[in-house]
């Protein structure tokens, strides 16, 4: 369990579906409750409209925004609240390139479940 006191909101941010059910099921674990925005436009009007939002996994290729225009667009805003990016790519190069463009960490994919423990536990505790 992320929280005794809170639940736990986490928007995952997914254009494919079996990537969102993948991580739905990890996340259903920690008993957080998730949202989910299938356009980087859908993750902004969602983030802005909903303040309890904790945490985001956005992935970077999208149709409409991509990812790393809708992180620049929320960080506007609400600029704490911690967004990790999901990518295919995590070369040490775009590693550097995701954590300039906005992005508080990221995982790679396919994400292994021991991974995103570590960051739950480094954003939400």
């Amino acid at each position: 369990m992320l929280s005794d006191t809170k639940e736990i909101k986490i928007l995952i941010v997914e254009d494919d579906r079996i990537s969102f059910e993948y991580l739905k099921e990890i996340l259903k674990e920690e008993g957080a409750k998730i949202l989910l925005a299938k356009t980087g436009i859908e993750a902004v009007l969602i983030c802005n409209e909903d303040p309890d939002i904790d945490l985001v996994f956005m992935d970077i290729k999208m149709p409409e925004m991509d990812g790393r225009e809708a992180t620049k667009r929320i960080k506007v805003f609400r600029p704490k609240l911690p967004i990790i990016a999901q990518t295919a790519y995590a070369l040490d190069d775009e590693r550097e390139t995701i954590l300039k463009d906005g992005f508080d960490d990221y995982l790679s994919k396919p994400i292994q479940r021991n991974e995103m423990q570590v960051i739950l536990n480094k954003y939400l505790h």
